[in-house]
């Protein structure tokens, strides 16, 4: 690794939460715990999840750590969901409602939520922890939204999976990580067919929303 990449801030943090993971290896049966505690603060702080997720894969073994990654991701973007949509949701009503195109777009998520939220899941063109305060925006149920995260499993199991292949902390972010092509290349075309999916889907919901709204409109 090079000097310039050592004194980087992304690799100044990897280290931090490499050295929390060390750290949490040595408490035992309380390590799960802190595990799902730092996940949850890392998701709503929008820290790098990716060392925590390969991480767990070193410290608990493939099921466990899936398991502890999936819960920690979990309760960690509802309270991002949360956080976005009780301080900014009123603001951003306000400036939908101004736009009748934007307003169809809401509501159509709002009726295809759950499709929407696990085909964004399964897609690796949006961001987790920005996507978690953006769907917050939207009128997608809590319900929905938590269904959801049935599309973070792939995602999750690949990454776990090659963190305990790794076998040491000390690898993880440094791009030694030892990977499984087949499964990478697996990975990525799902999350391109899902991001095609997504993208077609909410285009054609928001149209049809868009269409009955201006059929709903009285003639001036």
């Amino acid at each position: 690794m090079s000097a310039i990449a050592q004194l980087s801030p992304l690799a100044d943090l990897s280290g931090l939460l490499r050295d929390a993971l060390a750290w949490i290896d040595g408490l035992g049966p309380m390590g799960a715990i802190a595990f799902i505690g730092l996940y949850i603060v890392a998701t709503v702080a929008f820290l790098p999840g990716s060392v925590l997720t390969l991480g767990a894969g070193v410290v608990f073994g493939l099921l466990a750590g899936t398991l502890y990654v999936l819960v920690g991701a979990t309760l960690g973007a509802i309270a991002a969901f949360w956080v976005g949509r009780y301080l900014a949701r009123d603001w951003v009503a306000r400036k939908i409602a101004q736009n009748p195109r934007f307003r169809a777009i809401d509501e159509a998520i709002g009726r295809e939520g759950l499709k929407i939220v696990i085909l964004t899941r399964l897609s690796p063109v949006f961001p987790f922890n920005l996507l978690n305060y953006s769907l917050g925006l939207t009128q997608v149920s809590l319900r929905d939204y938590c269904l959801g995260f049935v599309g973070m499993i792939p995602g999750t199991l690949l990454y776990v999976y090659l963190g305990s292949l790794a076998g040491s902390l000390a690898t993880l972010g440094s791009g030694e990580t030892p990977g499984n092509p087949a499964l990478e290349w697996t990975l990525r075309i799902v999350g391109f067919l899902a991001t095609l999916g997504v993208t077609l889907y909410i285009t054609r919901l928001a149209r049809q929303a868009l269409q009955t709204k201006i059929s709903e409109t009285p003639d001036a």
